[in-house]
C-alpha cells in the first residue's frame, strides 16, 4: 500500500562480504514490502554511477526498491583494487548483498538484477545463486579474451587491455537457465563487441529481449539513449517483479 504522506528514502548500509566491509545505498519507496533491484557497477565504476542512480529513482517511482553498492576495492568499499578484483570476488559481493537484503522484513521476496559492463557479467554469473525474477544488462561481456583482442590497436587498450588480461573469465556456459532478461548494448561500443549481446540473447531462455542502440558507445553517452534505457529498464522490472 502506498503512503501518500511519505516519500522515498535512501538508507546507507554497510555489510560484510568475506573479509571485506562493503558500502551501499538502499532506495526505498513509500510502500510496504516492495520488490527489489540490486545493481552491480562496471569494472572501474562505483555505486554512484549515473545509470544506477537514475534507474534507482525511476524504480522508486514505480514502487520498486533499488540497492546500489561498491564492490570491494571500489568507491567507499576500501581495498587494494588490483589485489581483490576478480569475477568470483564480485559475484561473492553480489550474493552477499542479496542475502543481506533478503533477510529484511521490509522488502518483498522478488528480486531483480541490473549490471553495467562487467557488472552485467557479474549478474549473469551470480544468477544461479541469487535466483532473480528479472535481469537487465548493459554492455555485458561474455568473455575477457575478446575485450583484450578488440583493444589491441585502440587508444583505450592501456585502460582496459591490461586489467582484463589479469581478470580472465568466460561465462558462456552459465547462461542457459537465465530468463526474463532484457539485454542492452551500443552498436558503437568501443570496449565490448556488440556480438556479446547477441551471444547472450542466443543462449538465455525466453522471455528475453535484445535492444541495440545504433549510436551508443560503451558509456551510453547520448542523453536520448540514457532516457530510453531508463524508461525501458524500469518497465521491464515493473513487469517481472510483480507479486506472483
Amino acid at each position: 500500500m502506498v503512503n501518500a504522506n511519505k516519500k522515498s528514502i535512501i538508507e546507507e548500509i554497510a555489510f560484510a562480504s568475506g573479509n571485506f566491509l562493503l558500502k551501499g545505498c538502499l532506495h526505498l519507496p513509500p510502500v510496504s514490502q516492495p520488490p527489489l533491484v540490486i545493481g552491480s557497477h562496471g569494472l572501474f565504476s562505483d555505486k554512484n554511477s549515473p545509470k544506477q542512480i537514475q534507474l534507482a529513482q525511476q524504480c522508486n517511482r514505480n514502487n520498486i526498491a533499488f540497492f546500489r553498492f561498491d564492490h570491494r576495492g571500489c568507491g567507499e568499499s576500501d581495498a587494494p583494487f588490483e589485489e581483490v578484483t576478480s569475477l568470483d570476488a564480485r559475484c561473492t559481493d553480489l550474493i552477499a548483498a542479496a542475502n543481506m537484503l533478503k533477510a529484511r522484513d521490509d522488502l518483498g521476496a522478488r528480486v531483480g538484477l541490473f549490471g553495467s559492463s562487467m557488472g552485467g557479467t557479474v549478474c549473469l554469473a551470480a544468477a544461479c545463486h541469487v535466483k532473480p525474477a528479472a535481469v537487465i544488462t548493459w554492455a555485458a561481456p561474455v568473455r575477457s579474451i575478446d575485450i583484450v583482442e578488440s583493444q589491441a590497436d585502440r587508444k583505450t587498450a592501456e585502460n582496459y587491455n591490461t586489467p582484463f588480461k589479469k581478470i580472465p573469465f568466460d561465462i558462456s556456459n552459465q547462461l542457459s537457465d537465465i530468463r526474463n532478461i532484457l539485454i542492452f548494448h551500443g552498436e558503437t561500443d568501443e570496449i565490448v563487441p556488440p556480438s556479446h549481446a547477441a551471444e547472450i540473447f542466443e543462449r538465455v531462455k525466453k522471455p528475453k529481449k535484445l535492444i541495440l542502440f545504433p549510436q551508443s558507445d560503451h558509456r551510453m553517452s547520448l542523453p536520448a539513449d540514457q532516457q530510453a534505457f531508463i524508461r525501458r529498464a524500469a518497465l521491464w522490472f515493473q513487469s517481472y517483479l510483480k507479486p506472483a
